[in-house]
This record gives structure tokens, sequence and C-alpha cells, in this order.
């Protein structure tokens, strides 16, 4: 009798673990959902019965709320920069310039953006194109937009922002692939970015972002003059300090907070022969032994509207560098 009263209770308990599982939600049924499917009806003239079925399909996607929880640059830099600056990244990157060098130099002289700075981007990206993610972008939106409060709105917005995107561009909404985060193609786009930056560099009459290295390599470089770079300029420079920090010393990128001039005056020095009115900030970045110091200029802070990291900004300027360096020895060599 006991024995079967132990079967029962095991088979209730699991009854009742899968009526508490959470069910995989219809987002049409989510009251933030139906709220957007009528707004992009009303204003972009979407009809409301073929975006009910796209985000019918859209799955929540665990991982994704996850990944959001634990964003590589959330480490310090000594572990961030092993990531990015490695031996294989370095010649995979000097290989994908020479493959595409006449591109890309017709790219640097339309946008004044250098070769190693697009190629670093792409490095540090998606490996040149090699990983550019796993996720259905209407899985990665759909679940950021309505299951991730503290930034549902700014993840709706770029659920618009695909869903026109994939109308101009005759993208089918269910089919494109990106990151968690839903970046797309080989440089990494938001949707509001590939909208607003993508260029067709091919003149084919569409903005690939995907199979395009064309359109690839002349949007990263529009997206950066667009910000402002500054074709020749300096981007960072080692620091070293001979007193106390300066007070606007930040982990952050930074617009200019001073010239190089006043900076040497603070006591922060800098071996790189920089003019002392060039504008700058002072950046600081966590080594293994303690803290390491940058002048950085408003190139690096172009970099930064890429991504809002110094982490990452500093991994492209050291990476890009690298991939310079390498390529200028092997051509010296007459590889």
């Amino acid at each position: 009798m006991s024995r079967i009263n132990g079967l029962r209770a095991a088979l209730a308990a699991i009854v009742g673990a899968v009526a508490m599982a959470p069910a995989q939600a219809d987002y049409t049924e989510h009251p933030r959902a139906r709220a957007f499917i009528e707004r992009m009806a009303s204003e972009h003239g979407f009809d409301r019965q073929r975006l009910k079925r796209f985000l019918a399909t859209a799955e929540r996607q665990e991982s994704i709320l996850e990944a959001m929880r634990r964003p590589a640059e959330s480490k310090p830099w000594h572990e961030y920069r092993p990531i990015f600056l490695t031996e294989d990244r370095i010649r995979r990157g000097v290989a994908f310039w020479r493959e595409h060098e006449e591109l890309l130099g017709r790219v640097a002289e339309e946008y004044g953006v250098a070769p190693e700075v697009i190629v670093a981007i792409l490095g540090v990206e998606t490996r040149y194109g090699a990983y550019t993610g796993r996720y259905p972008i209407l899985d990665s939106l759909a679940t950021l937009s309505f299951d991730y409060p503290p930034r549902a709105d700014f993840f709706t917005s770029e659920l618009e922002h695909f869903l026109l995107l994939t109308r101009e561009e005759q993208v089918d909404p269910r089919e494109a692939m990106g990151s968690y985060a839903g970046a797309m193609g080989m440089p990494q786009f938001i949707s509001s970015s590939y909208r607003s930056y993508a260029v067709d560099f091919d003149d084919d009459g569409r903005r690939d972002l995907w199979t395009s290295e064309a359109d690839v390599m002349g949007s990263v470089a529009n997206y950066f003059a667009r910000h402002g770079w500054q074709a020749g300029a300096p981007v960072a420079a080692p620091a070293r300090l001979t007193g106390a920090e300066p007070g606007t010393a930040s982990r952050r990128p930074q617009k200019a907070t001073g010239t190089v001039g006043a900076f040497r005056e603070q006591g922060v020095e800098v071996d790189a022969a920089i003019p002392d009115d060039q504008p700058a900030a002072l950046l600081r970045l966590q080594a293994d032994d303690g803290p390491r110091y940058w002048l950085t200029f408003p190139n690096f802070y172009v970099i930064s509207r890429y991504n809002h990291s110094a982490l990452y900004s500093m991994a492209v300027h050291q990476l890009s560098q690298a991939i310079r360096e390498a390529h200028d020895r092997d051509r010296g060599a007459g590889r």
C-alpha cells in the first residue's frame, strides 16, 4: 500500500511540475505585443494579421536573457584583452586585408577610414564573417522587447526598425539570423544602425550586410565617418602618472575633457609625439597588477559609438595596430 501511495505521490509531483513550468509564450497575447502590433499597423501600414503570424512564430529564448546578464564588457581589461588580441585573429585579419586590398582601398578613399580599423571591427565582431550569430532576429528582439523589462523600450524600438528594415530590404523576418541582442551580418549592426548607416557600396540596389563584402566594408566606414572619424588623426596613446590621478580619469569613453598640454601640466606623461593642443581624455583600465592609463582622442570616442565600452574600443584600436604592423611587415618581406 505504501508503495502505491509512493507512486501516486511521485506522479502528482510530476504533474504539478509540468503545470508550474512556464509554457512557451505566444507573444501575440502579450499586452506590449498587442500594443506594438497596433502601432505598427497605424503608423507604418503593416497588416495586423501578418504581424500576428510573425510574432506567433517568435520563441522566448532563455539563453538570450542569460547572455544579457553577463556581457563580456563586464570583465576587467586584463581578462577582456586576450579574447580579441590573439595571434590567430591578427593573422586572419592580415589575410582578410590582403584578400580585399583593392576594395578596402576604395572604401578608405571614399570615407577616410583606415583599412586596418575596418578590418579590426570585423575581426572583433564576427571573426571576419566566420560567426555572425545563431539566433533568429525575430526571437532575439521579441524576447528582449517583451521579456526583458530593464531595456524593453530600447528593444521594442529595435524590433520596429527590424520590421521596417525587412520591408525595405526585402528580407524575410523569419529567416534573418544574428546575435542574441539582435545584431546582424558581418559588422553586427543593430536594426536602427542598419537603416541609418548601411550603404549599397556594390550598387546592386540592396544594402546587404550578410553576403556583400562591399556593402559591409562601406557601411562600417560610413558609420565611422558619420560619427566624426578624422582621417590620419591619433586614436589613443599610453600614459603615465607622475602624481595623483586627475579627477577627470574615467573607465568609460569620454569626449575630450582637456588637451594633451593640459594633461601634461597635471602630471600625465605620454611618450607619443602628440601636439599639446590635441583634445584628449584620460582613460583608466584595470590590469592584473593595477590601473593602466591612456590619453584617448576624438577617434577613440568614435570607435565607442559602435559599442559604448572602453574595453571594446581599446580592443579594436590595439587589434587594428597589430594588424597594420603585421600587414606592413609581410608586405616588406614580399609575401
